[in-house]
């Protein structure tokens, strides 16, 4: 034996394990909760209290700014992934896994929603898809995969 030297494979040439739909929703169900409480949060700070009726317009806008940047600056983070990802140990990726860049991270925000309105269809695709990508996933790109 030479004493050669291998490189080690790059990360596209490694296999990767992408991950499944349960694992995802437990994920969300996670970032839902936080999102819960800093929506909490914001009712105490711009109602005075907690309210499961009463709204307001500035609310409903803290709450959707909250949202998207919660997900879009972690997911496009070095650490790739929001609370509840980084819990149950998944991240977003490029197709080679490499971080994703903050409009990506935005444009699969709002694929998400498109993925909801479709009666949560483009959710459920990531059960039977090969690569286990969702409808937003596909639009922008990215893959969720086992850290």
């Amino acid at each position: 034996m030479t004493g050669q030297i291998l490189d080690a494979p790059s990360q596209s040439e490694q296999v990767k394990n992408y991950a499944g739909f349960w694992i995802r929703v437990a994920a969300y169900i996670i970032d839902g909760i936080i999102l819960w409480i800093v929506g909490v949060i914001l009712s105490y700070i711009v109602l005075g209290g907690y309210s499961l009726i009463q709204s307001d317009p500035l609310l409903t806008v803290l709450q959707l700014l909250a949202g998207i940047s919660y997900f879009s600056v972690l997911e496009s983070s070095t650490r790739q992934a929001t609370l509840g990802k980084s819990v149950v140990g998944i991240k977003v990726g490029d197709e080679d896994g490499r971080q994703i860049s903050l409009g990506t991270a935005v444009g699969r925000y709002f694929a998400k929603i498109l993925s909801a309105v479709i009666l949560l269809i483009g959710f459920m695709m990531v059960g039977w898809d090969s690569k286990k990508q969702g409808l937003h996933d596909k639009i922008v790109g990215t893959y969720v995969y086992e850290a």
